[in-house]
């Protein structure tokens, strides 16, 4: 089972997200909340409890503590294991979305986003993954990063990725195009179990926590460009 906290400041929108996982066979409804302080206090208590969500669906604009804040305390918490998060957000160019990514979430949904689609992120953002495959993402990655904060030199680069092979690399920019473990496979035509293995010494290697930390780094290090 699935076990999912939501939070978010409309209770209307709290109420019919908890609805629609609570009805699915593989997911277990934990709790939810009405803002980032709450979020953070649930899931102390759960953990307390022997009980850490897989999965916080967190909203960024709420009083209180906002989902950006509350995102950075969850995952920078000592106390317990951090639970993945999935923020939501009402725009698509919310000025926000860059800096939850940076702040560790594994990924980013529309409120708006069909049922199925919420359904499959949180489904994908528990076994582990980063949420890249829609579209949406990968687009809203390259929006931010064009106008966040600006990329390191092309002499500091070295510093950061020397760690890592030829090969390596390669992966790490094919990561941050959006592509699957599959995807990178038929690139560099391996089976996907290497391609796999490729994924993870990379992250290991560079210190992050998954694709999405990835995908910022790389475009931070200038290894690849928005739209390209």
């Amino acid at each position: 089972m699935i076990g999912v906290l939501v939070v978010d400041d409309q209770s209307m929108v709290r109420e019919g997200f908890a609805a629609l996982l609570a009805a699915q066979p593989d997911v277990e409804v934990l709790g939810t909340a009405g803002d980032g302080r709450a979020a953070v206090e649930e899931v102390r208590r759960l953990a307390a409890a022997g009980r850490v969500p897989d999965v916080v669906l967190m909203d960024v604009r709420m009083p209180r503590l906002d989902g950006i804040e509350a995102t950075r305390l969850l995952l920078a918490d000592p106390g317990a294991p951090p639970p993945r998060v999935l923020v939501l957000t009402t725009f698509d160019l919310d000025d926000h979305v860059y800096a939850a990514l940076r702040a560790g979430a594994s990924g980013f949904l529309l409120k708006h986003a069909p049922a199925a689609e919420l359904l499959h992120a949180v489904r994908v953002v528990a076994t582990g993954e980063a949420l890249l495959a829609p579209e949406v993402t990968r687009r809203l990655i390259a929006r931010y990063l064009e106008t966040g904060p600006a990329r390191a030199e092309d002499g500091e680069r070295p510093a950061r990725l020397a760690a890592l092979t030829p090969r390596e690399v390669e992966v790490l920019r094919l990561v941050a195009r959006g592509l699957s473990n599959r995807e990178v496979a038929e690139e560099l035509v391996v089976v996907e179990q290497t391609a796999k293995t490729h994924v993870s010494r990379v992250l290991t290697k560079l210190g992050l926590r998954d694709r999405v930390q990835a995908v910022v780094l790389a475009y931070e290090m200038g290894l690849v460009r928005p739209g390209g």
